[in-house]
C-alpha cells in the first residue's frame, strides 16, 4: 500500500542576512525590528527570523554531526578519539559519541541517496 501524499506545507525561512557593522554596535539593535512599529507586522518578521535561526541551527547541527563522524572514521589515519572531538567542539565526550553516530547515520542517508 502507498504511503499518503504529504501536504503539509513546509515553510521557507526568511533569508538570514548580515547586518551592517554600524547596526551590530549597537546593543538595541536587531536586524531592524525595533523600527517596526505595527505589531502584526514585526510579529510577522521576527516569526520569519525565528524559523530562519531555528532553520540555520539545524543545518549547523547537521554539519557538526557529519564533521564529528568524518573525524572519529577508522579508516582515516588521522582519525581523532570521541574525547579530542568533544574537547574541540566543547562538548561532553557522551555528546561526542552521540552525534558521532548522527552523523554516522547522516552519511549512510546520503549514499542511499546516491
Amino acid at each position: 500500500m502507498a504511503e499518503p501524499e504529504r501536504t503539509e506545507r513546509r515553510l521557507r525561512p526568511a533569508p538570514l542576512l548580515f547586518e551592517p557593522s554600524e547596526a551590530v554596535a549597537d546593543p538595541e539593535h536587531f536586524f531592524d525590528l525595533e523600527s517596526i512599529e505595527d505589531p502584526r507586522e514585526l510579529l510577522a518578521r521576527a516569526t520569519e527570523l525565528t524559523l530562519a535561526f531555528r532553520s540555520a541551527q539545524e543545518r549547523a547541527v547537521e554539519f557538526q554531526a557529519l564533521a564529528a563522524a568524518q573525524l572519529a572514521d577508522p579508516r582515516r589515519f588521522d582519525r581523532l578519539t570521541p574525547g579530542a572531538i568533544a574537547e574541540r567542539a566543547e562538548w561532553t565526550e557522551d555528546y561526542a559519541l552521540k552525534m558521532i553516530e548522527f552523523g554516522e547515520t547522516l552519511q549512510r542517508g546520503r549514499a542511499d541517496l546516491a
